[in-house]
Formats: structure tokens, C-alpha cells, sequence
């Protein structure tokens, strides 16, 4: 089959990756891209927020499958486009991306779902949220009701800070402190039946031991081996079938990906939020164990047909993926700078160790940073110790002036801590 992604992200190279990797797919088409990307399917520019184009690129390249990898285009509609073009799209619509496009209709559909999440005000004026932030003290969670490309959400003790960050946001959704580790679940689904794929864990914070500013991720590892067994069975009963099934009782049907940000609590598992595409740097992560073919799982989903998909079959290694960072992330990132040394982990490190682009672009024979994070160095070994030693090493080829990567990713896990 054809196939086409949307994005440019280490998400889309990721996806990619797997996608080249299939016997299936005999042609892999990505646009926008990146310079990492450009090795593994053929680039094609679009502004991926307008869904006629993307639906026109793919109606001109005769795509088989269009695989919408960030958040944007989700809430933006694109998928709907694509859809109306007659051509099969993993990726809700926009309307079932209110999922992930705004925190209050998650809570409501929850609620509906009687899904397990924190205790939540939705306020929108200085008064709900001082009522909002007495009501529930410190730590304070303050999150931004629409996109914000990860970063919308502030954790604090500090009351200004709290209110600062909310009275920053049209519409706030502010909730009670979930205590506990957080754990990923991606899972595929039509809109029927659903899929889930293996738990992971990214880690937020800018710094080491989850020390600085919330990211939009700088490093993540699967499986989880301090994760109960059941943990995967139980999120199904109790979070993504539910969720999957108000969704499509309310006539808004979810078909892509959902994924589930869990908080492990001493009172249980609780939803903290929904996206409604592969988190980054999760995906990075979760697709190095996959061993199924990814194609035929995302078209199934697709035209609906996903219960005849087998069960999914996976590694028994671990991997563990590190972000390279530019300079000043995650505040204004600088860009432009030159990265070296990729052709060493090529040569090197092997094909259980590989580098996946992010903010990337060619210049000339040179690939430059071009965004915040920029690349996503991945491994995978025997167990996360091993994996992350890889991984690590690789990171410790590549150079990028000025740039930053946490040193404990998978470090407590890799220790059975």
C-alpha cells in the first residue's frame, strides 16, 4: 500500500520508521518531514492545518492510508478532509479530538464514561479560580483547556505562580493534586473495538531528577517493570473501552489513537488527561518493541475493521529513548546551529541504536537544529539497563552546540527503584 503522513516530528519519524520496515507498504510519503525522515520516505510540502491539502496531496499521490501524527491537525479537522476525499485516515475527527483539544470536554465525557480522574473546576474568571485553587490548596494543577503542545499544564506549590498561569488561559481547568507515578497507554481503536499497546513512561521535567520547566518530553522507556501485570487488562475495563464507547453513543465516534496519561495513585488508576494521537516521546519507544507490522493494524482501524486485526505481537526487549534538546528549550529554542556525529551512531552503535529527527531540516550537505527538540536517540536491549547504556553512548556521539538531554532517563527503573 501507498501511505502518507502528516507531521514532522520525532513522533512522524518514528512512524515512519516502522512504516518503512513493512512489507506492505510499498510506498511511504511524508510531509511536511524532516531531515531525518527524508531518509525514509519521500518528502512532500503541505500546510498540514488545512485538511483540502492534505486531502488533495493525497488524492494526488493515490495514498492508500493517511497517517495524521500531531495534535493540531486532529482538532483542526484534517482527518474529516481526508475522510470526505473517500480515502481511508488513521486520526479522529475534529469533533472526537475535543478529547485532547479541550481538557472540559474530557472531564465531561468522563464523567459520562465514569471514567476515574481528579476532581476538577472549569473556571474562566479571576474569582472561579481563586475559588478553584482554595478549594483544593497545594500542590496547585493548573491546566490550560486547549492545545499547548504539551507545556500547557503548571504543577506548584507556589500560589502566584498557580494563579499567574491561569489567569494566562481564555479557560482553566483546575484539579485536585493526583499523587503516585505516571505511566502512558496508547491504544488503536475504530471507534468499536479496542487495541491497547504496551505501557511506557516519559519523563517531563527539563532537568534531572524531574528537576525545571514541564516539556513537551524529554525522554521515555517501556515496558515498565515496577508496573502491576494487570495494569494494561485493568485501563481497558475501566478507561479506554468506556471512553470509546460514550464517544461513539454521543455520535462523535473515536477512530485513531487515544491515549490515556495515568496517574498510579494510592487510591488507584486516574486519568490526568487524554490525547487523541501517539504521544512523543512515548511512540519512540513503543514502536521499537512493536513486532507486528504497523500498516495493516492502522488501516484496519481505519475502515473500522480492527476486530479482525490478530493480537499484537511484541518484543521481550526494552528500549529507551533520550531528547537532544537546543539551547534555551523550552523557552525560545535557538536553531540553525549544525548537529555532527549521526554517521558515527550509524556506523557504530548498530541497528538496535538509531537516531530519530525531530526539529531538524538540510542545509547544503549539513543537517542544522530546527526547533526545540531535536532529535530522539533510541535504543533498545536485553533490559532498560541495557538499553539506556546504548542509548547513552550514542548521545555521547552526537554533537549540537549549546545543547541539553537529562542523564536519569530510565535510570530508577533500569535499578528496580
Amino acid at each position: 500500500m501507498k501511505v502518507l503522513v502528516i507531521g514532522g516530528g520525532a513522533r512522524e519519524h518514528a512512524l515512519c520508521r516502522s512504516l518503512s520496515l513493512d512489507p506492505d507498504v510499498n510506498a511511504l510519503y511524508c510531509a511536511p518531514g524532516n531531515a531525518g525522515i527524508a531518509e525514509v520516505a519521500e518528502l512532500r510540502p503541505v500546510d498540514a492545518l488545512d485538511g483540502a491539502a492534505v486531502a488533495g496531496l493525497a488524492t494526488e499521490l493515490g495514498a492508500d492510508l493517511v497517517v495524521v501524527g500531531p495534535e493540531a491537525p486532529l482538532v483542526a479537522g484534517v482527518s474529516d478532509a481526508v475522510r470526505a476525499a473517500g480515502i481511508p485516515v488513521f486520526g479522529p475527527s475534529g469533533e472526537a479530538a475535543q478529547l485532547e483539544g479541550s481538557k472540559a470536554f474530557a472531564k465531561d465525557v468522563m464523567a459520562a464514561a465514569g471514567v476515574p480522574t481528579a476532581r476538577s473546576y472549569v473556571c474562566t474568571t479571576p474569582e472561579e479560580v481563586d475559588a478553584a485553587l482554595d478549594a483544593f490548596g497545594a500542590p496547585y494543577v493548573v491546566k490550560d483547556d486547549g492545545l499547548a503542545a504539551g507545556k500547557g499544564v503548571v504543577v506548584t506549590e507556589d500560589l502566584a505562580a498557580a494563579r499567574a498561569h491561569a489567569l494566562a488561559c481564555d479557560r482553566v481547568v483546575i484539579e485536585e493534586y493526583l499523587d503516585g507515578p505516571e505511566v502512558s497507554l496508547f491504544a488503536i481503536t475504530d471507534g468499536v473495538t479496542v487495541l491497547p499497546l504496551q505501557p511506557a513512561q516519559d519523563f517531563k521535567r527539563a532537568l534531572d531528577g524531574d528537576e525545571g520547566p514541564n516539556t513537551g518530553g524529554m525522554g521515555a522507556y517501556s515496558p515498565l517493570p515496577w508496573a502491576d501485570p494487570k495494569l494494561v487488562e485493568e485501563v481497558m475495563e475501566t478507561v479506554l473501552q468506556p471512553t470509546v464507547d460514550e464517544l461513539r453513543h454521543r455520535g462523535t465516534p473515536f477512530s485513531g489513537l487515544l491515549y490515556a496519561g495515568l496517574a498510579i495513585t494510592s487510591r488507584g488508576v486516574r486519568v490526568i488527561e487524554f490525547n487523541a494521537r501517539f504521544g512523543d516521546p512515548e511512540t519512540q519507544v513503543v514502536l521499537a518493541r512493536l513486532r507486528t507490522p504497523l500498516a495493516s493494524v492502522l488501516l484496519n482501524a481505519a475502515n473500522g475493521t480492527l476486530d479482525a486485526e490478530p493480537p499484537l505481537r511484541w518484543r521481550d526487549d526494552a528500549a529507551v529513548t533520550v531528547v537532544i534538546a537546543s539551547h534555551n528549550y523550552p523557552d525560545t529554542p535557538r536553531t540553525g546551529d549544525p548537529i555532527e556525529g549521526l554517521a558515527e551512531v550509524a556506523a557504530e552503535d548498530g541497528p538496535d541504536t538509531y537516531v530519530l529527527h525531530a526539529g531538524t531540516r538540510r542545509e547544503g550537505d549539513a543537517i542544522v537544529s530546527a526547533g526545540g527538540r531535536v532529535l530522539s536517540v533510541t535504543a533498545t536491549g536485553s533490559d532498560l539497563a541495557q538499553a539506556r547504556e546504548k542509548a547513552y553512548k550514542a548521545v555521547a556521539r552526537i554533537r549540537l552546540d549549546g545543547s541539553q538531554h537529562r542523564t536519569d532517563i530510565a535510570a530508577k527503573a533500569a535499578e528496580g527503584r
